[in-house]
């Protein structure tokens, strides 16, 4: 059997002791040298990287390094890589990028399976679950599957195919873009790999600084579209998309308002010309409505009043409550609202008019939208809550099942918004049917339909019952717990308890009584067999600080309803002494034999014996402050990162 796979990785830089580029080399050194080969493509780094590649491809047949004049583009040298490749299929990645381990060939397998032209393998990239791996797909649609959220190279494509369509990287700017949608509209099968992950990626999406280069690459996207597609809704469709999200939407947001005068009328002036060109009214219907104003104002000419409108709307984001968080058996159930509000923390609200909803611009836009451009009737009809949640350490994230509904309350012709619902995370079935990974979980919610924005599930006054449960198949620990910034978590299976303990400790309550302070933290689970022993290490801040060791009792709670508690009883003294608080700032740990944590609060006990606690984000920052000034600038990013 002949090379399955040629896999390209554009290398420039990517640092001296890098651990990405590391893992990246070590993810394409585990493919099966007799049926994967690997062609790096390095556009003359001056860090080391080009010597160690060629060091790897000495002893390892299926690896060559490209060494090419220096462009500055990862481009030229994926052209190379593809005019030597061998494999039946090429996949495209870059030198900060990871492959999972036996992606790839699920990839190869799939694409086999569909004979597809390309196969798009699920991306992890730090962000939301992009909708297009809702579900994997044997022959995706451009526009239902949602094709164009994915427009770098991080793709399986066919050789073959690229060959007899001529596809080849060009050298204007968005040419990536241009590749993979030149690929999407030439091919006759597009399939979709949902599960997975195959590829970490850290992706920097192509978007150009300067005015003519974005506008002369948006041109050619929408030529290439023009060329390919036949008069209609598909091509307009996709016209709408490509302005929207590399035109409309330079046109506000910080970004926009922090250039220059001189740029954002460069911006301005460049994209009204290519809107007047190619991006008649009837388009705006496919838009959300405020960037039907921002086009509107745009072919007005109003520069003026379109950075009144981008300044008034700065700050505009969504707002998540949590109401309720209970177990059913091992599944966990967060009742959520979410809506959206302006930047001062105030709804925003609608007008209402004989059962239709109306948007109200934020500025007096003189009659430049009709009424039947402002109704948002049906949008709000359609707009969800969606919930999901992302590893931080690896980007992964799943989108959870939820059950919403938009609740609008009437007042004064005035309608106010909010998506109200239940998530239920399963960690045995949230991966798309497969268990989630040991980690800590971040949830986040976003209003599907309403609002770009997502938003974190902030730390309700009442507090979080923190109890966790067994969950089964696998049977692990499942905590709810908060982030240091008082954001709503998930933890599959803790490392170890003192751990479990300490992911909640931000719960802690403490008071002074009798000459001794009592430090009561939860503890989200303790086993039928009772907790482990466990000491409570309180270290004064300073040069000299020493460290108090006292024996903590933990008494149980009830699984999935109501959490244990840890106490601890440390005696006071204004003149502290061996074994006794004093006056002073004192950071506090746990230990459970040889196993120490660091628990997310501290104590300012003042020289009358006053106890107040310390949030751990105060007692960080000046660490965060130092690692800063020592480290920011050390390692050489790489050009591509």
């Amino acid at each position: 059997m002949g090379v399955k796979v040629s896999v390209v990785v554009s290398v420039a830089d990517p640092g001296p002791a890098d651990d990405s580029f590391d893992a990246c080399v070590r993810s394409v050194l585990d493919l099966p040298p007799d049926e994967y080969e690997v062609i790096f493509a390095d556009d003359q780094s001056t860090d080391g990287a080009a010597e160690r590649l060629d060091a790897v491809a000495a002893v390892r047949d299926n690896i060559r390094v490209l060494h090419l004049e220096r462009s500055g583009s990862p481009l030229p040298g994926r052209n190379l890589a593809l005019s030597t490749a061998r494999g039946a299929y090429v996949f495209f990645m870059n030198a900060h990028d990871r492959l999972e381990p036996g992606a790839l060939a699920k990839m190869y397998d799939k694409a086999m399976e569909t004979d597809a032209d390309v196969l798009v393998g699920r991306l992890a990239w730090g962000g939301p679950p992009l909708a297009v791996f809702a579900r994997s797909r044997d022959r995706a649609d451009l526009l239902r599957d949602r094709l164009l959220t994915v427009p770098t190279a991080h793709k399986l494509f066919r050789r073959d195919f690229l060959d007899d369509r001529q596809l080849r990287f060009g050298e204007l700017p968005l040419a990536e873009y241009a590749f993979v949608l030149r690929a999407y509209l030439a091919a006759k099968v597009v399939a979709i790999l949902a599960e997975p992950v195959c590829c970490h990626v850290a992706w920097v999406e192509e978007d150009p600084d300067d005015p003519r280069a974005l506008v002369s690459g948006l041109r050619e996207l929408m030529d290439i579209v023009d060329i390919r597609t036949e008069p209609g809704q598909q091509r307009d469709r996709v016209h709408a998309y490509l302005f929207r999200v590399l035109g409309l939407r330079r046109l506000g947001g910080q970004r926009y308002l922090a250039a220059s005068g001189e740029h954002r009328n460069a911006t301005f002036t460049l994209l009204r010309e290519l809107a007047v060109e190619r991006f008649p009214e009837r388009l705006d219907r496919y838009l959300p409505v405020h960037l039907r104003a921002r086009s509107a104002l745009l072919r007005a000419g109003r520069a003026a009043e379109l950075n009144e409108l981008a300044q008034e709307s700065r700050g505009t984001t969504l707002r998540a409550e949590l109401r309720d968080v209970r177990w059913d058996s091992s599944v966990l159930t967060l009742s959520l609202a979410v809506e959206i509000v302006r930047a001062d923390g105030t709804p925003l609200t609608f007008r209402y008019d004989d059962g239709r909803l109306y948007w109200i611009p934020p500025i007096n836009l003189d009659g430049l939208l009709p009424p039947v451009m402002t109704e948002v009737t049906e949008a709000a009809e359609i707009a969800r809550m969606e919930v999901y949640i992302r590893n931080p350490d690896t980007g992964v994230s799943y989108f959870l099942p939820v059950t919403s509904e938009v609740d609008q309350k009437i007042d004064d012709n005035r309608a106010r918004l909010r998506a109200v619902g239940v998530a239920r995370l399963d960690v045995g079935t949230a991966a798309l049917g497969h268990p989630v990974d040991p980690g800590v979980w971040e949830v986040h919610v976003r209003m599907r339909g309403a609002h770009p924005a997502r938003t974190r599930v902030g730390r309700p006054p009442s507090g979080l019952n923190v109890a966790g449960v067994l969950a089964e198949f696998p049977r692990r620990l499942v905590v709810p717990c908060w982030s240091e910034q008082g954001e709503l978590s998930v933890c599959v299976e803790p490392r170890s308890f003192p751990e479990s303990i300490a992911l909640v400790s931000t719960g802690v309550s403490v008071a002074r009584r009798d000459g001794h302070v009592y430090v009561a933290l939860p503890v989200p689970y303790v086993p039928p067999s009772g907790g482990p022993a466990v000491e409570l290490l309180l270290r004064k801040k300073g040069p000299r600080g020493r460290t108090v060791a006292v024996p903590a009792l933990v008494e149980p709670g009830v699984p999935g309803k109501l959490a244990g508690q840890l106490v601890a009883k440390v005696q006071f003294r204004r003149i502290s002494g061996e074994g006794t608080l004093g006056p002073g700032d004192w950071w506090p740990r746990l230990r459970m034999e040889d196993k120490v944590v660091d628990l997310r609060f501290g104590l300012e006990i003042g020289r009358g014996g006053q106890v107040r606690l310390i949030p751990v984000l105060r007692r960080r920052s000046w660490v965060r402050r130092v690692f800063l000034r020592i480290f920011r600038g050390r390692n050489s990013p790489s050009r591509w990162r």
